[in-house]
């Protein structure tokens, strides 16, 4: 279960981080490789939130599903991640426009 727990840790916090330099890339202009990065953020996010769903359904299955830090920390990784990945998605839109009218 501790590998699964470290899988959406690492695949969410990708994920973040690459959403975080999508939006660094919009406000530089360089879309082709903005859209590259949410591409990539998107696919670690899936793996991540596939990951989570695992569990899950383990636990509608049955198995005993241990609480510790570790997952609570887990589960707070990747909702975050997912937050601010919607809101990025946004702030992203916005730079669009504002790259637009500075032109």
């Amino acid at each position: 279960m501790e590998e699964r727990i470290f899988e959406i840790i690492i695949h969410g916090g990708n994920a973040r981080g690459m959403a975080y330099e999508a939006l660094e890339k919009a406000r530089a202009g360089e879309y082709d490789e903005m859209e590259r990065l949410l591409g990539e953020c998107k696919a670690e996010m899936t793996l991540a939130h596939n990951t989570q769903t695992k569990l899950v359904q383990d636990e509608i299955r049955g198995d005993e599903i241990k609480i510790s830090l570790l997952l609570v920390h887990a589960q707070d990784q990747l909702m975050t991640a997912m937050a601010e990945q919607t809101l990025i998605l946004q702030m992203i839109e916005m730079q669009k426009e504002i790259n637009s009218l500075k032109k």
